[in-house]
């Protein structure tokens, strides 16, 4: 045990886990200890002699499982982002036992007796949040069942975990084994950025020539530029088809099983569907809620998307291409009417967004807005390619932040932000350790990595999330950082995209990688014009997506995949565009119950982020420092110590209608 570096004090800048030395084998007896420390402590409190206080039950329950969680955020961070054989086979044995531990924790009725009897006289604000916040917890964890329901939901949740962990390896598994193999006539219509990246691609899977793989970063680009409409469809029915292979990988079974148990799981507390039992706690609070909001994007999103469709039709007749616009022809058809109407292809663009450049503006804007700065540190990470920055506010430490930018088969598919270490204050001061993790198309040696528009705005976006977690200054880890309802999280993620299209941020930070000119002033005019560009079609994707995963939590029977089938019908999904996520690789919905019934938050989030960067518009000035001020203070630095909806009106002064995404999107 002594020898085990999870096990010991990390003397390491600012404690950083010290990725050198852990290697897999610490990890199952690094967490038999946590568990077992985790126990023992949480049964003291619930069998503490003492009358329960906030300081005895709540703040002791708050540190009672120090060393599992430092121990779960080195491994479950590894487990995404640098995954292997004997990493996954641990996280399928951990699944089930984080289940319990959870489900004996919150079932268990002497520690919910004392969670219930502390009484809130005396406490400050923060303290009588955390507190409604854990009753809460207890409640919907099962603790007020009678003991036979309180012991199959246990059994649900240990099955559940299995299932979203099982599905997560198996989307995996489907990515690391397919790629298509590109020879030299394969590559017409492809632009050199993206040859580079293909070639890379192949190098990285220990080959020679090019191949495309199904990163998104590599993928996309190839259906856009690609003139070979054969190797379209291919690459595009594989990227759609993770999860729905057949054999062991196949995902259907999966969700057929995860929706049987969540329905049984919502029954037994008392809900009429999983989609009520979920959104009971967020800001949407029903499904009915949700529908409205997802109806009233559909219908003019659907309707754009349609006339986008016909103009790419009659490019593809132009073209010498008879038959029907297929998914696979959609990006292809998309970027040349683009050119058309915007003069704009991604090709010119690509040159001036270097990844290290966009990562430097993104620091940039929070220098701007909250008055950061980031100063790279030299210390030993998970992986060569991941980075590491000091992150300060004048002279004061705020947090650690990691990027690990480039897509790699150890890592799932995606962009996320996770941390190792929560932001709090009980019993001193601890400063969080965020890490932004994304799949951009890693180019050859001593070539920049270039980004799409898009990159660039998933960059900004999770740096926002990051932001969020780093920025946070709140006593208790419980709501510190992006411990929000889950229809508020994407608020400050969404929010700070905004900056990447700002004229200013682009013409200091996007120059270009062969003459380090900056983006000339009417190729700014002309992104600009465009930004709006097939909103139909990304809308629709996205807002398929949505109804689909509400749709099945609200009591959708059967085969999954039937299901699916029958809500786009009753749509009337345009057959060229796909979900954006269909159900066998659907991770937001099934790989966790994070995001079921949830996929709907990023649109929620979405109408109050346009009106949010409205009250930076209304000033006149992007950056302005009044509003920056009661942004930190309301929504960035605040994590969940008051109600979403009331942070939100104490930063905006009241909430916002539809008609702001509507607008924001040029759908109104």
């Amino acid at each position: 045990m002594t020898d085990n570096p999870l096990l010991q004090q990390w003397n390491t800048p600012f404690e950083i886990p010290p990725f050198d030395l852990i290697k897999d084998e610490h990890f199952a007896p690094a967490f038999v200890e946590a568990f077992a420390q985790a126990r023992a402590a949480v049964d003291a409190i619930a069998g503490a002699a003492d009358a329960p206080n906030f300081a005895n039950t709540i703040e002791a329950m708050e540190q009672a499982e120090g060393l599992l969680e430092r121990v779960a955020g080195v491994f479950f961070n590894l487990a995404g982002a640098d995954s292997n054989d004997a990493l996954e086979a641990l996280q399928r044995d951990l699944a089930p036992k984080f289940a319990a531990f959870s489900a004996e924790t919150l079932m268990n009725e002497a520690l919910f007796a004392r969670v219930s009897a502390v009484g809130s006289a005396g406490l400050s604000a923060e303290q009588s949040r955390v507190l409604e916040l854990y009753n809460r917890m207890f409640v919907r964890a099962g603790a007020a069942l009678e003991p036979s329901a309180r012991a199959r939901l246990k059994l649900i949740m240990q099955r559940l975990a299995s299932l979203g962990t099982t599905f997560s390896q198996n989307v995996l598994a489907d990515e690391k084994s397919w790629d298509l193999a590109l020879g030299e006539g394969d590559l017409a219509g492809l632009p050199e950025s993206l040859v580079s990246a293909a070639a890379q691609a192949a190098k990285d899977r220990g080959g020679e020539g090019y191949v495309i793989t199904l990163s998104r970063s590599l993928i996309v680009p190839f259906l856009q530029f690609s003139t070979r409409r054969d190797l379209r469809e291919i690459a595009f029915k594989a990227w759609v088809a993770r999860g729905e292979n057949g054999g062991e990988t196949d995902n259907i079974a999966a969700v057929a099983e995860t929706l049987e148990l969540r329905a049984e799981r919502a029954a037994l507390l008392g809900f009429k569907d999983f989609a009520s039992f979920k959104l009971d706690n967020e800001m949407a609070k029903t499904p009915e809620a949700v529908r409205e909001l997802l109806m009233a994007v559909w219908e003019p999103a659907k309707t754009a998307a349609e006339r986008d469709a016909a103009k790419l039709t009659e490019l593809m007749r132009a073209d010498g291409v008879n038959g029907d616009l297929a998914p696979w022809d959609w990006r292809r058809y998309a970027g040349i009417l683009q050119k058309a109407e915007y003069d704009l292809d991604e090709a010119e663009v690509k040159p001036y967004l270097q990844l290290d450049s966009m990562i430097e503006a993104s620091f940039d804007v929070a220098g701007r807005l909250f008055g950061l700065s980031f100063k790279p540190l030299d210390v030993p990470l998970y992986h060569n390619d991941a980075r590491v920055w000091e992150v300060r506010k004048g002279d004061r430490h705020i947090g650690v932040f990691v990027g690990d930018y480039f897509a790699r088969s150890s890592k799932r598919s995606g962009a996320w932000c996770s941390r190792f270490r929560a932001q709090s204050k009980l019993g001193g001061e601890v400063r969080p350790i965020t890490v932004n993790v994304c799949n951009f198309a890693k180019a050859p040696a001593g070539e920049a990595a270039l980004l799409t528009f898009d990159d660039a705005r998933t960059l900004f976006h999770e740096f926002g999330h990051a932001l969020h977690s780093l920025m946070s200054d709140v006593t208790y880890a419980f709501i510190s950082g992006t411990s929000v309802s889950r229809d508020f999280v994407e608020l400050p993620s969404q929010l700070y995209e905004h900056w990447l299209s700002e004229p200013e941020v682009l013409t200091k930070h996007a120059l270009h990688v062969d003459t380090g000119k900056p983006m000339p002033q009417d190729l700014l005019d002309r992104l600009k014009a465009a930004e709006n560009f097939d909103q139909g079609f990304s809308t629709v994707e996205y807002t398929a997506s949505a109804i689909v995963d509400l749709d099945f939590h609200t009591g959708a029977k059967g085969d999954p995949m039937e299901a699916q089938a029958e809500t786009l019908t009753r749509l009337g999904m345009p057959a060229a565009i796909t979900m954006r996520h269909a159900t066998p690789h659907f991770q937001h919905v099934f790989s966790g119950d994070g995001y079921s019934s949830g996929y709907y938050s990023y649109m929620w989030s979405e109408v109050m982020d346009e009106d949010a960067f409205a009250a930076f518009k209304e000033t006149g000035d992007a950056f302005d420092p009044d509003t920056a001020a009661r942004l930190a203070e309301y929504i960035y630095t605040a994590g969940g110590s008051r109600d979403a909806a009331e942070l939100y009106t104490a930063f905006r002064g009241s909430l916002p209608k539809v008609e702001a995404l509507l607008k924001g999107r040029g759908l109104d």
